[in-house]
Order: C-alpha cells, then sequence, then structure tokens
C-alpha cells in the first residue's frame, strides 16, 4: 500500500518492465525525442497513476460518535494521509520547485464538501474585474468536465493548449531529470529508460497537475491564485502552500464525503477542512447550527482556528438572507437561491484579499454584504462554472444540468429543479439522466426524489416522466468491446420504479445512448422536453461532449 503513495527511490512505484510489449511501448511513448504536443501531452497525463486508484486504499473506517473524543488533536502519526503532505514536497522538489517559490504568489485557498466549486467561480470572476489590485489572477480547481485545461485558468479562461503542453512537459522533463539523477546515484543498473522516463518517476494525477499548476503560474507572472482543495484540506496536495502564500482561506459549506480518507462524522471532515487555515489569516466559513453534529462541527473548527492561530469568521444564514443575494441577469449556470450563501463566502474573502494585498494593517470597519456586492456586483453576475445549476437550451429542450453526486448536494439540486419547474410555463416532458457509479444509487435517488416533492408537493405526482439511468461513458460499447457492467443502473432503475411507478424507465450503456433515446421520444411525443441531467461529475462531463461536440478539448 504504501508504495503506491510515497516517492520511493528507484525502482519506483509502478514498474513498467511487466512485458516486453509493454516495455517496447513505454519506450516509444516517452522518448525525449518525441513532439511536445498537446496532444502527447495529454496521453502522457492519461498514463498517470489516477486519483481513483490511491484513494480507493482508504477503506471507510468504523464509525466513530460525535463526541467530545473529537478535537483539534493530531490524527495519528500511522494514518495514510500523514504521510501525504511530505510526500508532495518530495514531489515539488523533484519537479524544481520550493515552498520559497510558492510564497511569491498570493492565494485564497478554498476547501469544503459542497460550493467549494462556485466559490471559486465567484472569487475568480470579482478579482479579475480588479486587475490594478490583484495583478494577474489564476485559477486551480477540479475536476474538470470536458478539457482538463479547465481545471488551470488564467485570469479566468481555460489555459492555453499551447501553454499547457508547454509546461507540461517543462514538469514532466524535470521530474524525469530528477529520476535519472537518483539513479545515477544511487548506482542502480537496473533502471530501464521507460522507468526513468515514464510515469513510474511522476506522481499520481491530481499531485502532478497540481505542480503543474503552481508552475503555470509562476511562470506565468500571477500574483493572485484561487487553489481550491481536491478532498480535504489538511492532507491535500494544495496545503503545500507556505503560510506568507495565503492572504485569506475559505470553508465551504461541510457535509460527509470521502469517509475513508476524512472520517465518518462532520467533525471529523471539519477537522481536516480547517487544515486551510494560516496562521495571522482570516479563515471564512458558513456557520451551522441545529443539525447533526453541526455545533460539534463548529467547536472542532474554532478549536483549530486557535491551534493555527488564525481568525475564524462565522457568516451566520441570517446576514445572508436579509441581504438576499445577487441574481444574474440571464440564465445561465450558478442559478439557484442557495447560490446566495456562496456569493457571500466570495465577497468577504475578496475584500480581505485586496486589503492583505494593499499591505493594511488596520482592522477596517466591517462592511455589510450590501456593501460589498455593490463593489463587486458585476464579478457576481458574471461568474460561470459548467456543470453547476446550469441551464442550456437547444431548440426544443431544456438541460438543468447539475454535477451533484452527494445525498445533500442532490437535495440542493432537487430544489433548484423544483424552482425551474414552478418559474416554467407549458405541458413539457420531464426527463431525468442519472447516474453514480461509486455511491448507493438508490439512497442518492430517494434524497432527489425526496427533495422534490418537499418543494412541489407530493400533490403534484409524477415529477419525471421518463428516467434514463446511463453508465458515464460516453460513447457506446464497440464490437469487439466486452459487454458492459449495468447493474449500478439498473438498481437505480428498479429504486425509481418504487418511488415513481409511473415514471417510464431504461438503462443504457453510455451517454450517447441516453440521449438518442430522450430525442426519439421527444420525436415521438413531440413538445418541449426537460431534462435534468444530474448525479455525476463525470456523467454531465459526457453529456456536455455530446451536447457541444465541436468543443475543444
Amino acid at each position: 500500500m504504501k508504495c503506491l503513495l510515497r516517492p520511493l527511490p528507484l525502482p519506483f512505484h509502478l514498474p513498467l518492465n511487466i512485458t516486453t510489449v509493454i516495455h517496447i511501448t513505454a519506450l516509444r511513448l516517452y522518448s525525449s525525442t518525441m513532439a511536445r504536443t498537446y496532444e502527447s501531452a495529454l496521453a502522457h497525463l492519461d498514463s498517470i497513476q489516477s486519483n481513483r486508484a490511491v484513494t480507493s486504499l482508504f477503506s471507510p473506517p468504523a464509525s466513530v460518535s460525535v463526541s467530545a473524543s473529537v478535537s483539534a488533536s493530531s490524527p495519528s502519526a500511522k494514518d495514510l494521509n500523514a504521510l501525504a503532505i511530505p510526500e508532495m514536497l518530495s514531489w515539488l522538489a523533484r519537479a524544481g520547485l520550493a515552498q520559497d517559490d510558492l510564497a511569491r504568489l498570493r492565494c485564497i485557498h478554498v476547501a469544503g464538501t459542497k460550493g467549494k466549486g462556485s466559490v471559486c467561480a465567484y472569487l475568480t470572476s470579482v478579482l479579475t474585474r480588479v486587475p490594478a489590485a490583484v495583478g494577474r489572477v489564476g485559477t486551480y480547481t477540479s475536476p474538470h468536465l470536458v478539457s482538463v485545461r479547465e481545471r488551470i485558468q488564467l485570469d479566468g479562461r481555460p489555459i492555453s493548449r499551447e501553454l499547457f503542453a508547454r509546461y507540461f512537459f517543462e514538469v514532466w522533463d524535470a521530474l524525469t531529470e530528477a529520476a535519472r539523477d537518483e539513479a545515477a546515484r544511487s548506482g542502480n543498473k537496473n533502471v530501464s529508460a521507460a522507468e526513468v522516463e515514464g510515469p513510474a518517476s511522476k506522481p499520481f494525477y491530481f499531485r502532478f497537475l497540481t505542480i503543474l499548476a503552481f508552475h503555470v503560474f509562476l511562470r506565468e507572472g500571477v500574483k493572485s491564485a484561487v487553489v481550491e482543495c481536491g478532498i480535504g484540506g489538511e492532507y491535500d496536495s494544495t496545503n503545500v502552500l507556505p503560510a506568507e502564500a495565503v492572504t485569506a482561506s475559505v470553508i465551504s459549506q461541510l457535509g460527509i464525503d470521502h469517509v475513508g480518507m476524512l472520517g465518518g462524522t462532520l467533525p471529523e471532515i471539519a477537522w481536516n477542512k480547517a487544515g486551510v487555515m494560516k496562521p495571522g489569516r482570516k479563515c471564512f466559513t458558513r456557520k451551522l447550527r441545529g443539525g447533526e453534529g453541526e455545533e460539534e462541527a463548529m467547536r472542532v473548527l474554532r478549536e483549530r482556528a486557535a491551534e493555527k492561530k488564525a481568525t475564524l469568521i462565522e457568516v451566520e444564514d441570517q446576514e445572508v438572507e436579509r441581504w438576499g443575494g445577487v441574481r444574474r441577469t440571464e440564465t445561465g449556470s450558478l442559478e439557484g437561491e442557495f447560490q446566495r450563501y456562496n456569493q457571500a463566502l466570495a465577497l468577504k474573502a475578496a475584500a480581505e484579499h485586496l486589503r492583505v494585498l494593499d499591505g493594511s494593517q488596520h482592522v477596517p470597519a466591517e462592511e455589510t454584504l450590501s456593501d460589498l456586492a455593490e463593489r463587486f456586483s458585476d464579478g457576481l453576475r458574471q461568474a460561470k462554472l459548467q456543470g453547476r445549476s446550469e441551464t442550456r437550451h437547444y431548440g426544443d429542450f431544456t438541460w438543468l444540468v447539475d454535477g451533484a453526486h452527494t445525498a445533500e448536494s442532490l437535495q440542493v439540486a432537487a430544489k433548484w429543479f423544483a424552482g425551474k419547474r414552478k418559474a416554467s410555463a407549458g405541458d413539457a416532458k420531464v426527463v431525468l439522466l442519472f447516474n453514480q457509479q461509486e455511491r448507493d444509487v438508490a439512497k442518492l435517488l430517494e434524497s432527489l426524489h425526496g427533495g422534490i416533492e418537499r418543494e412541489l408537493g407530493a400533490a403534484q405526482g409524477n415529477f419525471f416522466d421518463y428516467a434514463i439511468f446511463a453508465r458515464n461513458d460516453v460513447r457506446r460499447k464497440t464490437a469487439d468491446e466486452p459487454e458492459r457492467d449495468l447493474a449500478v443502473q439498473q438498481a437505480a432503475a428498479d429504486a425509481m420504479r418504487e418511488l415513481s411507478p409511473r415514471t417510464e424507465t431504461a438503462v443504457v450503456g453510455s451517454v450517447d445512448e441516453a440521449v438518442e433515446k430522450i430525442q426519439a421520444a421527444q420525436r415521438r411525443d413531440g413538445g418541449k422536453v426537460v431534462v435534468l441531467a444530474t448525479g455525476s461529475f463525470h456523467l454531465v462531463g459526457a453529456l456536455l461532449r455530446i451536447l457541444e461536440p465541436d468543443a475543444e478539448l
């Protein structure tokens, strides 16, 4: 297990010399003379160990009761998580970067379970509209939906294919040279060129992209950066940022997710997310109250802030609700009233970022959300984020797209969907396109359906005329491909028939088949069609590739 997580001395953690065929293929792929194209960069990236291969090593822990035993004290040193930051620092050094280099950046570090992507989108949009004050803005987020370039943005736009390829190979080659030097120092003559030049000498996917993002920001003269955690905070790869690089941090809405890595209770997860707090800096979070484990989670956040000598700013729901948020002038992404809580966190963090950049030492009079919104309203209105509460219109079809994939986020998606249905007129057919491959699909469907029922009322009856459950594969299987496992999709269809007996269900092996079924139903029945596509970012990403086939990857 450890050898998958640690940058061990050669031979590396993913030996390629399993067979002569793989050896020859690897030598061809990683030849130093090959073209340094964008397509080549993607092929190299795809060869790296996936995040899933690593996160699957963390089996969910036994349930831990919410009690005073959960505190700000550090978890066991035996925990695999505890190795993460030392390992990441080692990889960073191999790529030719040090924390002193990262200290040249000024970052807002964002953690959370729900809403962190939205907070990052609002922050990016706000900061790019005050360039004289913040300089060039870089943004690092995950996951991507269509193109990996979405993860690394410069001034609010995905990095170009040309720049991605250039900087990708600068990092790849630096890691290769470090491996070659290490092999020479160790005198190990059994190390092949493929092992040195290939993925065996590289960190796993998210770590590599995190290093690449920092490299891009430094090479492109980024001054202000918005950096989103991947999973957690304390042990997340992005948390190699030194204290002097962070102007403010944000912990968006907390919820239960990634329990194998973060813990099975809200207080445990709060402990991990609080890792983004830095000495002398403010951390903004939505104040929790009333729900299971929420008071305890807030206590943990306060203890962690004291431990880290940070200032925790707890944003009250009443303050946000009195303010009301800033509404978009047209439909698009980041819709729904719940976004006002994410807007509030972004406003406060952006104002603090500007104060720190200005070098102001005095504590300013607290600005109301209305005051801040007046300063930054254009940024809030024009923020965009693919696949988050996003409405897309194509002729007779309206696609309501949201990557919600936990019980809590699906309840939020249900509220958004119900609001759209209340506001719409006509008798359009309504379709659910759904998948979740890794979690309990029946429970997630119950959460979505129950949330819609609470908003629209049980008297409405059928919320969906059709429900299609698809794998996340973009295209249908080829003739020589083995049959795809549809057990999860079948379980979802069975659960849907229990929840809504009058909904017509179908199971398909790919998203393009699902879209074809929806289009065929429209041709048969005529009229308008509204499709709610949700349950997985992978599903949403596949759908967007089909709806926008000419989009640049």
